[in-house]
């Protein structure tokens, strides 16, 4: 039987568990577009959906891909004490995150709809989001300096100086 599994590991590239997921994940989609497609707007849905994923993966997923090369090859050239990568990581997927969720309003697309629905106006979008985004970079960069300051300090400890 470890034979078996071993050899499906190496000819799937994973485990069974895995395929079972993937699988499970296919189903739910089918079962998804199934209930969809009497929908009038499904055609309107599958090309919304399938250019999001060309974007993703013809135009995001290089710039990013890229740019964590860029990072990990800035941190070669010192020697931190403590990893800083994820420290920027984090507060940059968040940011984008929330551009990517709030955009129409920070750049104001459909701002009478906005205003007629909301009473509102949707000028303090970007200012939010700015706000948001040195938030998360503080916090993160607050972060680090407590873990230097901590690794720091048990060094010291160690060498009993």
């Amino acid at each position: 039987m470890r034979v078996l599994l071993r050899w499906f590991a190496r000819a799937y590239g994973a485990g069974p568990h895995q395929l079972l997921l993937v699988l499970g994940a296919f189903a739910l989609t089918a079962y998804v577009v199934v209930l969809l497609v009497p929908d009038p707007r499904f055609t309107r849905m599958l090309v919304w959906f399938l250019a999001a994923v060309v974007l993703h993966d013809l135009v995001l997923f290089p710039v990013y891909a890229g740019a964590d090369r860029l990072l990990h090859a800035g941190a070669r050239g010192g020697r931190a004490v403590v990893g800083w990568i994820n420290h920027v990581r984090v507060p940059v997927l968040g940011s984008a995150l929330l551009l990517l969720v709030f955009l129409p309003g920070i750049i104001r697309q459909g701002e009478f709809t906005y205003y007629a629905a909301t009473g509102q106006t949707q000028q303090p979008f970007l200012g939010r989001w700015l706000l948001l985004t040195a938030g998360m970079f503080a916090l993160s960069a607050l972060w680090y300096l407590v873990r230097v300051v901590r690794s720091r300090y048990l060094d010291l400890g160690r060498d009993g100086n």
